[in-house]
C-alpha cells in the first residue's frame, strides 16, 4: 500500500487520468446494465370474483307527485279560508268555501217542489188503489217483497264469502303475482267486480231497510229493481272470481288445492242464480198485473215522470250547493293561499294549491339509456343541494313518448322516493343512478382489460408467469408478446366487466402496455472537470399503450 501510494504521489497526472478512466467505464457499465432501451413491460391484473352493478345515470329536478291549483267553478265572495302555507291537510277537508246564498235558496226551492211533486202522485196512487183494488196486483207486490226479503237472506254471507276467498292464501295478491300478469289480471277483474257488488248492496241494504208489505208501490217497483240489479252485480262478480280460480288451478298443476273453492262458488252460484231468476219474475207479473187494470195509468205515470224531474232537480241543486265548498282532493300539504277572505273569486282564481308530501324526480334520458330502463328498478339519488344525502326509490313511470330538442330524443323518467327529507324541495336538482343489471360471484376483469375486434372480445395474456416489477418501475418486462384470448362478457359498471366464459378465476390479464422509447445514456465526466454532455441519464417521452 505504501509504494502504490508512493506512486500515485509522483505520478499524479498519470493517476488521475486512470482514475477518470475507471469512473468511466463504471458508469457506462451500469448505464449498459440498467437501460430500458427497447424494452417492453406489462402491467398485469388478476381475474377475480365479485358483484357488478349496471347503472344508467342521469340528472333532472325534484318534484310533487302530485300538485293542483284550486279553483272554484261559481263565482261569489270567499266566506271562508280553512288553511294557510305549510299546512298539512287530509283529504276531503275544507280548505275554502265561497258564498252559498243563492245556491241554499235553489236547494230549498227544489225540496218543496219534490214534495208537491209526490203528494200529487200518492194522491193518484190513493184513487187508483180505492177504485180499482185488485187482489193479483196485490199478490205481485207481496210476493215481489217476500223474493227480495228471500234475497237479503242471501246476500249478505256470499259477499263476505267471496271478501274472504280473495284474501285467503290461495287466491291471494301474492298468489296472483306468483302466476304471472295474467293471474294478476284475473284477480283485478274478480276484486273489481267484488267492490261494484259490494258498493250496489250497501245501498241496496239502506234502501230496503225502511220498507215493509204496505209500503207505495212505487217504492216496491223500485226496490224489486234495485235488488235485481244487485244480485246480477254479485252474479258476475262470481263468475269473474270462478275464472280466476279455475286459472289458477291450471296453471299452478294443482287442481286439488282449488276443488273447495269451485265447489263453493258453483253453489253461490246457484243460489244467486236463482234469486235473479225469481227478482225478474216477480217484476214481470207486477208489470203483467199493472197493464191488465183498466185505470189511469198514463196519469199515474205522468206523475211519476214529474216527480223523477223534481228529483233530479233536486239533485242538481244540491251538487251546485257543493261546488260553493272547496275541499282537498288528496292528503298533502298547502304551498299556497293568494287570496283572502272577503276577496271576489270565479272559476279561473286560484284559491289555493296543494301537493302531495310524496315526491319524485324527474329525470331524461336518451334513446339508448331509456331501452335499459324498467318500471320498478331500483334508484339511488343524490342531491347537488345536500351533498351528504342520498334516497334510495324507484321507477315509476316511463315515457312512452320521447320529446325532440335540437335534434335530441329524451324520454322523462319519474323515480318515486322511498323515504322523505325536509331538506329536498320541489324544484331543487337530482341526481340518479338507476340499477339496470346486477351481476354477483361472477368473474370480473378491469374494463381496460376488455379489447374488441370484429364484434369479438378478447384479453391479452401470457402462458408463462412474468417476472416481478423491479421496485419503482410499473408492469413487468417481457420480450415475448402477449396472446390474444377471446372471451364473451356480460355486464359493466364502467370501472369492471363481467367475463361469461373464455378465464378462470387467478388468470392474469393486461390491463396496460408500456413501451420505453427512450435509450438511457451515461456519459463519463470529462477529463477536464464536470460532466460532459450535460450529463443526461435518458430523455424523450414514454408511450403507454393500452
Amino acid at each position: 500500500m505504501i509504494k502504490i501510494k508512493s506512486y500515485i504521489l509522483a505520478h499524479k497526472i498519470i493517476s488521475t487520468i486512470l482514475l477518470v478512466i475507471i469512473i468511466f467505464i463504471g458508469y457506462w457499465i451500469y448505464g449498459k446494465i440498467t437501460s430500458t432501451t427497447g424494452e417492453t413491460r406489462y402491467v398485469l391484473s388478476a381475474v377475480t370474483k365479485g358483484t357488478i352493478v349496471s347503472s344508467v345515470t342521469g340528472s333532472g329536478q325534484v318534484s310533487a307527485l302530485n300538485q293542483i291549483d284550486l279553483k272554484p267553478t261559481v263565482s261569489g265572495n270567499i266566506t271562508y279560508i280553512g288553511a294557510q302555507p305549510g299546512d298539512k291537510v287530509t283529504a276531503g277537508k275544507l280548505l275554502f268555501s265561497i258564498d252559498d246564498t243563492t245556491a241554499q235558496k235553489a236547494v230549498r226551492d227544489a225540496k218543496i217542489g219534490l214534495q208537491d211533486a209526490n203528494l200529487s202522485l200518492q194522491k193518484l196512487q190513493i184513487q187508483n188503489s180505492t177504485a180499482n183494488t185488485d187482489a193479483n196486483l196485490t199478490k205481485a207486490y207481496s210476493d215481489g217483497f217476500n223474493t227480495v226479503s228471500s234475497t237479503f237472506l242471501d246476500l249478505p254471507s256470499t259477499i263476505t264469502e267471496i271478501q274472504n276467498m280473495l284474501a285467503q292464501g290461495n287466491l291471494s295478491d301474492n298468489a296472483a303475482r306468483n302466476s304471472g300478469n295474467t293471474a294478476t289480471n284475473y284477480r283485478n277483474i274478480a276484486e273489481t267486480a267484488y267492490y261494484a257488488a259490494q258498493t250496489a248492496y250497501d245501498k241496496n241494504k239502506n234502501d230496503f231497510d225502511p220498507l215493509d208489505y204496505n209500503s207505495k208501490q212505487s217504492d216496491l217497483d223500485a226496490i224489486i229493481s234495485e235488488t235485481y240489479d244487485t244480485a246480477q252485480l254479485l252474479a258476475t262478480a262470481i263468475k269473474d272470481l270462478n275464472d280466476y280460480v279455475n286459472y289458477l288451478s291450471q296453471d299452478t298443476g294443482r287442481p286439488a288445492d282449488f276443488t273447495s273453492d269451485q265447489t263453493t262458488l258453483s253453489g253461490y252460484t246457484n243460489t244467486i242464480n236463482g234469486h235473479v231468476s225469481a227478482l225478474l219474475t216477480a217484476e214481470t207479473n207486477i208489470k203483467s198485473e199493472k197493464d191488465s187494470l183498466p185505470s189511469n195509468n198514463i196519469d199515474m205515470q205522468s206523475s211519476q215522470i214529474s216527480v223523477d224531474q223534481k228529483q233530479n232537480a233536486l239533485t242538481d241543486a244540491e251538487q251546485t250547493l257543493s261546488d260553493y265548498y272547496i275541499r282537498a282532493p288528496f292528503d298533502g300539504t298547502i304551498a299556497s293561499v293568494p287570496v283572502q277572505k272577503g276577496d271576489s273569486a270565479g272559476s279561473g282564481t286560484v284559491l289555493g294549491t296543494i301537493i302531495t308530501a310524496q315526491q319524485v324526480a324527474t329525470i331524461p334520458l336518451n334513446e339508448i339509456d331509456i331501452a335499459k330502463i324498467q318500471l320498478g328498478q331500483k334508484v339511488t339519488l343524490t342531491f347537488d343541494a345536500v351533498p351528504d344525502l342520498s334516497i334510495s326509490g324507484k321507477v315509476i313511470q316511463i315515457d312512452s313518448i320521447g320529446t325532440v330538442s335540437q335534434g335530441v330524443v329524451d324520454y322523462n323518467v319519474k323515480i318515486s322516493f322511498d323515504t322523505s327529507d325536509a331538506r329536498v324541495k320541489p324544484g331543487m336538482s337530482a341526481n340518479a343512478a338507476i340499477i339496470t343489471n346486477v351481476a354477483q360471484d361472477v368473474l370480473m376483469v378491469p374494463s381496460g382489460a376488455v379489447k374488441t375486434s370484429g364484434g369479438s372480445s378478447y384479453v391479452q395474456m401470457f402462458n408463462a408467469a412474468l417476472p416481478a416489477p423491479v421496485s419503482g418501475v410499473q408492469g413487468s418486462p417481457s420480450g415475448t408478446p402477449p396472446i390474444n384470448q377471446n372471451v364473451e362478457i356480460g355486464i359493466s359498471d364502467g370501472t369492471s366487466t363481467e367475463i361469461i366464459s373464455g378465464l378462470k378465476e387467478g388468470d392474469e390479464v393486461v390491463t396496460r402496455t408500456i413501451t420505453s422509447t427512450t435509450t438511457a445514456t451515461a456519459t463519463a465526466p470529462s477529463i477536464l472537470g464536470g460532466a460532459g454532455g450535460g450529463g443526461r441519464v435518458g430523455g424523450g417521452a414514454v408511450r403507454i399503450g393500452g
